[in-house]
Formats: C-alpha cells, sequence, structure tokens
C-alpha cells in the first residue's frame, strides 16, 4: 500500500468519525464517505460521499458538507498527523445509482431471454 493510499484511507476514516460524532445535523445522518482522492502535494482532497434518499437529500446534504467544511478540515488536522490539511471538495459519489442502474438492465435482459 502506498503512502497516498494511506493518507487516503486515514482521512476517509476520520472524516467519516467527525461525520458520525460532532454532527448534529440530521440531513447528516445518513452520509457514507465512499472514498477520498487527495492530490499528491496534499493541497486538496475530493471526498466522495453517498446519502440515502432522493436528489433533494444528496442536495441538502451536500450543502450541509460544504457549510461545515472548515470545521471539517479543523478537526481533520487535529487527529492527523500530516504536514498540510488539503483543502476539502466533496463530491456526490454516483457509483451506486450507476451499478443499481446496470443490475437492473441486465436483469430486464435475463427476463427477456427467459420469456424467448
Amino acid at each position: 500500500m502506498s503512502r497516498m493510499d494511506k493518507v487516503n484511507n486515514q482521512m476517509k476514516r476520520v472524516i467519516s468519525q467527525i461525520l458520525q460524532q460532532e454532527f448534529g445535523d440530521p440531513r447528516m445522518a445518513f452520509v457514507t464517505i465512499t472514498h477520498v482522492d487527495t492530490s499528491p502535494d496534499l493541497k486538496n482532497a475530493k471526498v466522495f460521499f453517498t446519502v440515502l434518499g432522493d436528489e433533494q437529500a444528496v442536495k441538502g446534504a451536500l450543502r450541509s458538507l460544504n457549510k461545515a467544511r472548515g470545521m471539517i478540515r479543523h478537526a481533520v488536522s487535529q487527529r492527523m498527523v500530516i504536514r498540510h490539511t488539503p483543502e476539502l471538495n466533496f463530491i456526490h459519489d454516483q457509483s451506486i445509482n450507476y451499478s443499481v442502474e446496470i443490475e437492473e438492465r441486465l436483469k430486464e435482459i435475463y427476463d427477456e431471454q427467459k420469456e424467448n
């Protein structure tokens, strides 16, 4: 495992803990951090998340994460020993939705073939 993988995994774990322990916002109750992609210079980090619910839940969670970006970054800096704490950019991870879509289409194809 490379150094960047270790940084990304630790950052994912720390941000997840921060959201669970320090957030009183009910919109954050169903937010899951799926992965973090930190730039090699540690100046920026893309934080991918999913949230249970519809598009409104996603928008609400993204709005809350962006509002709390500074607080989350500060908490990360206190919990991790790294030279620079990156700027956090929250991105909705749509890979789960995409995989569900593919699974549904494959099921449709299978059902059509079964009928014929």
